[in-house]
């Protein structure tokens, strides 16, 4: 019964050994059979933590545009532990981060033209923050943005 129940969570889409382990408990299957399963499907590389969380950071740093922070907390949200958690997402460098906050900057900016500069700057730099980046790179992301507007934001208490 346990490896039915792996077999068809897997077909459906990937998934850590902690979510895996979580469904069998909540259909009751005792420990030790879910235990040996799940050893075994690890054993045969059905079951990867390391290559999950690749595949994670992958997708949602490219598809999202999220942070290092927000891809580090969805997959311990996941079960993924803190040392596979930290070498997935230091795969991603400062630079890459800097350029996907920009693009993400640049996709939103058109729609805020209409607004102050002090409401564009709160809406962006919100935005940027939901998707995990720190404060000063949102803000430093956005002023280079405005700037090449031509629109000045050192007299507006902009950090």
């Amino acid at each position: 019964m346990a490896r039915a129940i792996v077999l068809r969570l897997l077909t459906v889409a990937p998934k850590t050994r902690a979510q895996l382990s979580e469904a069998l408990r909540k259909r009751d299957v005792p420990e030790a059979a879910a235990d040996a399963v799940l050893d075994r499907f690890s054993e045969l590389g059905l079951i990867n933590d390391e290559a999950f969380a690749e595949a994670w950071v992958d997708s949602r740093h490219h598809g999202r545009g999220l942070a290092k922070r927000a891809l580090a907390a969805e997959l311990r949200h996941r079960g993924v532990d803190n040392d596979t958690v930290k070498e997935a997402v230091e795969r991603l460098d400062s630079d890459q981060e800097a350029e996907t906050a920009r693009r993400l900057v640049d996709r939103k900016l058109a729609s805020t033209r209409s607004l102050d500069p002090q409401t564009r700057t709160r809406r962006l730099a919100g935005m940027l923050a939901r998707k995990g980046y720190s404060s000063g790179l949102a803000y430093r992301v956005i002023r280079e943005a405005l700037d090449e507007e031509g629109i000045e934001l050192e007299g507006d208490g902009f950090p």
